[in-house]
């Protein structure tokens, strides 16, 4: 009984956040290279506020919605019990800690042990907020283990526009603005393709579909 009413919550709330979300940002979603149908992948994209996994959940039609998992921060999402409940419950997140001295699993372990359940993933290669003036900070290696442990899982750029300036770093209210996220053509590592080369071109596929968005 209990299960039922934490799941029935977990669905409500959920809804409520995507509904919010979209009031905020009137999210666009553009499909360039790749269709939104329900094929295993990991989506991956820059990372420069603390909504950018909740607007590209937001983003995905409802069918893909329920099979993708964000990968998001145990230190964070498990800060109190209110953020526990949404990053457990509502978004289903694989919560990674981002201590290395206090870890108990390994975080690729993790991640590969959520595509073996059939899930999507949302996952942000740069590791941390991007506060630079660069567009991009560089990849950590995860997306290359991911690559290279499932390499039959599609790699899927999403670059996202905008939403820096909707949640400025530091704010809590925020600023009504128009979010574009621009899904690109999927990536699969090359035979004996080396770790750096492969996260310069996945780097370089987020960093083209920018430029296409500023022409």
């Amino acid at each position: 009984m209990i299960s039922a009413l934490r799941a029935f919550a977990a669905r409500v709330v959920g809804q409520a956040i995507s509904i919010f979300a979209r009031f905020i940002t009137a999210p666009r979603a553009i499909w360039q290279g790749i269709e939104p149908v329900p094929h295993q992948r990991v989506y991956f994209a820059n990372h420069s506020s603390n909504g950018d996994f909740v607007l590209l959940w937001t983003a995905l039609p409802a069918p893909l919605r329920r099979q993708t998992r964000p990968v998001a921060a145990l230190d964070y999402w498990l800060k109190s019990p209110i953020r526990a409940f949404i990053g457990r419950e509502v978004f289903n997140a694989v919560l990674i800690d981002r201590r290395p001295e206090a870890r108990t699993e390994d975080p690729v372990t993790q991640m590969v042990a959520a595509l073996d359940q059939a899930s999507s993933l949302i996952i942000f290669p740069e590791g941390q907020r991007n506060s630079s003036d660069e567009p991009l900070l560089p990849f950590k290696s995860g997306l290359y283990h991911l690559a290279r442990t499932r390499p039959e899982v599609d790699l899927v750029p999403v670059w996202i526009a905008n939403l820096n300036r909707v949640m400025p770093k530091g704010e809590v209210i925020p600023v009504p603005l128009i979010c574009t996220l621009t899904f690109g053509a999927p990536l699969h590592l090359s035979p004996d393709e080396p770790k750096d080369a492969f996260l310069a071109r996945a780097s370089q596929a987020l960093l083209a579909l920018r430029a296409q968005g500023q022409a």
